[in-house]
């Protein structure tokens, strides 16, 4: 190799990726707290209306705080806007980065509706940007291993798959308790699991949902049952409704012709207790399932980092199958109004 070819090749995986990250609340600073473990990257600057918490955080990660992105953009070079808002501001500020020509980070969901994401693409397309929604499941060490298991076909092919994902109200922000905002627990919590089925199945044939809604129109205890289009199964409860002293539970079990799968967290608030359940059950024994330790938002970040680091579009998530997730979501909104089965068109 040519010495100025080694050199190239060293400069971009020197190089520092600059980030600009927008939101100042509990997901801002979870963003923000896992910075510090991704290679190559730094935070240079955080917006957020919140002044207070902006300054502090900032302040934090030795930053510029911006009461807005277009200060931002104006002020700072950056490679990356990292977009942790309310989900009703997704649309705005990542077609203001794509067009300022930035690569785009957007928490989940993507939008609340499936036109808001459709406009999303098409200005990142535009800009030619890369682009990717947080689906932090996805990076998740126990669901990678599942995911892993799937995909090397030990467990044969998926017959009914349960999850769950259940926990006290968020009190920790106010927006969360609006639909127009958050969409409640079916698009704020129950979305994670149905996005990771869906990255574990394939195309979803139809669903079917019972819940509970709150007195401002918030489906905030949703069970959904999917079937795939591969003739996979599976039945997902998530809530927000769980009483006090609750502890924040999540489980996944996944029953093949070989065995199964059983996966199953639990976070006590309270005392800070936490307690993981991970083993495969099949050829008459029980076995713990090998993870690769990590955290899952590290992961999730450095993806995104060594994506634009290279140029390469992002594969563990893509845009368009963001879109076709939030389908699927309003597909389970419309069961939960309507009381009826809902068949999705995968290739709409």
């Amino acid at each position: 190799m040519a010495a100025s070819e080694s050199e190239q090749i060293s400069d971009k995986e020197d190089r520092i990726v600059k980030i600009g990250l927008v939101g100042a609340g509990n997901i801002g600073q979870t963003h923000l707290n896992a910075y510090r473990q991704v290679r190559s990257a730094r935070v240079v600057a955080i917006a957020g209306r919140n002044r207070e918490r902006g300054e502090q955080m900032a302040e934090e990660y030795a930053c510029r705080y911006y009461p807005a992105l277009e200060a931002m953009l104006e002020q700072e070079e950056i490679d990356i806007i990292d977009i942790c808002l309310p989900t009703d501001l997704h649309e705005q500020h990542v077609v203001q980065a794509a067009r300022a020509g930035k690569h785009v980070l957007c928490e989940k969901p993507i939008a609340l509706t499936p036109a808001a994401a459709e406009r999303m693409l098409e200005e990142v397309r535009q800009a030619n940007v890369l682009f990717m929604v947080a689906q932090v499941l996805r990076f998740w060490p126990e669901y990678v291993a599942i995911k892993q298991w799937i995909d090397t076909g030990r467990l044969g092919r998926p017959e009914m798959i349960y999850a769950q994902r259940l926990s006290q109200p968020p009190d920790w922000s106010s927006w969360f308790q609006d639909p127009a905002k958050s969409g409640g627990a079916l698009f704020d919590l129950h979305l994670h699991d149905i996005d990771f089925l869906i990255h574990l199945l394939g195309p979803v044939a139809s669903v079917y949902a019972v819940g509970k809604q709150s007195e401002n129109g918030a489906w905030n205890h949703v069970v959904t049952n999917l079937v795939f289009a591969s003739g996979s199964k599976a039945v997902v409860e998530g809530s927000h409704l769980m009483g006090k002293d609750f502890p924040f539970s999540v489980a996944m079990r996944v029953n093949g012709p070989v065995g199964t799968l059983d996966f199953s967290y639990t976070s006590d608030r309270a005392s800070g207790k936490k307690q993981s359940h991970f083993f495969w059950y099949g050829e008459g024994s029980r076995q713990p399932v090998a993870i690769e330790p990590g955290d899952p938002f590290v992961n999730q970040l450095q993806y995104f980092v060594d994506c634009v680091k290279t140029g390469e579009r992002p594969q563990v998530v893509t845009p368009e199958e963001s879109v076709q997730v939030l389908r699927v979501m309003t597909a389970i909104q419309r069961s939960l109004e309507t009381g009826e089965v809902q068949r999705i068109d995968w290739m709409r």
